[in-house]
């Protein structure tokens, strides 16, 4: 529940910004501070592993309100969702913490879009996400990058998304949800 209030709060806050300062490039990198709460912390005393990937939702979410991006894909009547997501870890961060997470989006394939979400403590990287997202129809079925582009603004000037990226997203797949998925284990 503590995330659902907090994205809320962003949701609010980026709309603010966006009336205020206008439509963020989607070349920008977003920055928005965090405090570790105690319900972001585990047994260890550090924040649990699990929650900095649904405190990184906030950045996304922060971006795509402050881009316009939200809106464009609302009034389509399409959301995103999480396809596959990495993350490394650093440093811990401790209750009460503050540190400021950076989300950028770094460039898109023929089925996706990938972004790139950073915990950060002054300059040093405490841990880090890449995030290969899909952009769905709530009528059903993916909505092609052309028509996306179409209806949003391409990003001119993304840089290639790098191999490792690539490899990351073939290597890390599942079937398609139209053939079967079974747990077998080697």
């Amino acid at each position: 529940m503590n995330v659902l209030w907090r994205t809320l709060l962003v949701l609010f806050r980026a709309r603010l910004r966006l009336r205020r300062e206008g439509p963020l490039d989607p070349h920008t990198v977003a920055r928005m501070r965090i405090r570790v709460l105690p319900t972001d912390i585990d047994l260890l005393r550090h924040m649990n592993n699990g929650r900095y990937l649904s405190l990184f939702d906030l950045g996304r979410w922060d971006l795509l309100t402050r881009s316009g991006l939200l809106r464009a894909m609302t009034a389509q009547r399409w959301y995103a969702v999480v396809a596959a997501e990495t993350i490394t870890f650093r440093r811990s961060l401790e209750l009460g913490q503050r540190f400021v997470l950076e989300t950028r989006l770094i460039g898109h394939d023929d089925r996706a879009v990938y972004l790139e979400h950073r915990a950060l403590v002054g300059d040093e990287i405490y841990a880090r996400a890449v995030i290969r997202a899909r952009i769905l129809r709530q009528s059903g079925g993916t909505v092609p990058h052309d028509e996306l582009f179409a209806a949003v603004g391409r990003p001119e000037g993304l840089p290639d998304i790098e191999q490792w990226v690539h490899d990351w997203a073939e290597g890390s797949a599942l079937p398609s949800t139209r053939r079967p998925a079974p747990s077998v284990w080697a």
